[in-house]
């Protein structure tokens, strides 16, 4: 009997309530911090940070019937999530381009942001982050 071969993630990841698991093997190109309107809305904050690639490949371990898709009629913006809880997920519907939105990824990563895009639309209160308290937990 010859010998299944098992591809190894590179990368795992998993929605907040963790009905939707994932791995991605393969290298991310490129990791942009997106400040447009679009991001701004799905993310709820500043702006959404994704890992994009062209040869990764991405399988559903677990909760593949959870993961949906809505697409902004009109525009190019997409975003999948978990039906369940509503945390963003990888999305493949852009043929030969992954995305993965960083903050689902499980594996710690050393990859950087490759740039910040879009800052034209940045939020007005953006530039002023650093100037607030920081703290390392909430704040007490």
């Amino acid at each position: 009997m010859a010998e299944e071969k098992v591809a190894i993630a590179d990368f795992v990841g998993s929605c907040l309530c963790g009905t939707v698991r994932f791995a991605v093997k393969g290298d991310f190109d490129s990791f942009y911090q997106c400040h447009c309107q679009h991001c701004q809305k799905d993310t709820g904050t500043a702006h959404a940070a994704n890992l994009f690639s062209q040869s990764a490949v991405l399988t559903w371990q677990s909760g593949a019937e959870a993961v949906t898709s809505f697409t902004l009629p009109g525009t190019r913006h997409r975003k999948s999530f978990c039906k369940v809880c509503g945390s963003a997920l990888p999305g493949t519907q852009i043929a030969g381009l992954l995305v993965v939105p960083a903050g689902c990824l499980d594996t710690e990563t050393s990859v950087v942001p490759t740039a910040h895009i879009f800052l034209s639309s940045k939020a007005a209160w953006e530039g002023h982050l650093g100037e607030v308290p920081t703290f390392e937990g909430a704040p007490t």
